[in-house]
């Protein structure tokens, strides 16, 4: 059987697990502008990803472990929003302070996470 390659977050780790091929291109990293972090960012290029126990477990180094829930139902319009992704107009939810804090330590820079309201075809 090939082993199942998968991108929950977009521009980290592969995740080599059949079981996460449904979160594919689910997370995203934006600049403070609001566009995706490029791709090929290094520092984002280094964050290791896994799924485990219904989280989303992410590892860089020098950091403490974030883990971030998967199937979350957004029910609070506040954190939802429309933006372009990859020239695709969708819905998203902003992952909060934490996360953002996380990753602007790991990139260096302002950014925050937002993940897709429906995963990713």
């Amino acid at each position: 059987m090939t082993e199942q390659m998968s991108f929950p977050l977009k521009g980290a780790q592969a995740v080599h697990d059949t079981a996460a091929q449904p979160y594919d291109g689910r997370w995203h990293v934006l600049e403070a502008s609001g566009q995706p972090v490029p791709d090929g960012e290094p520092a984002l290029a280094g964050v290791s990803v896994a799924l485990r126990f219904g989280y989303l477990v992410l590892r860089a180094p020098g950091m403490l472990r974030l883990d971030i829930p998967l199937d979350v139902v957004e029910d609070d319009p506040g954190v939802l929003e429309t933006l372009k992704l990859a020239g695709e107009t969708v819905c998203v939810a902003d992952e909060g302070a934490w996360a953002a804090e996380w990753f602007s330590q790991v990139l260096g820079r302002p950014v925050r996470l937002v993940k897709r309201c429906e995963p990713a075809a």
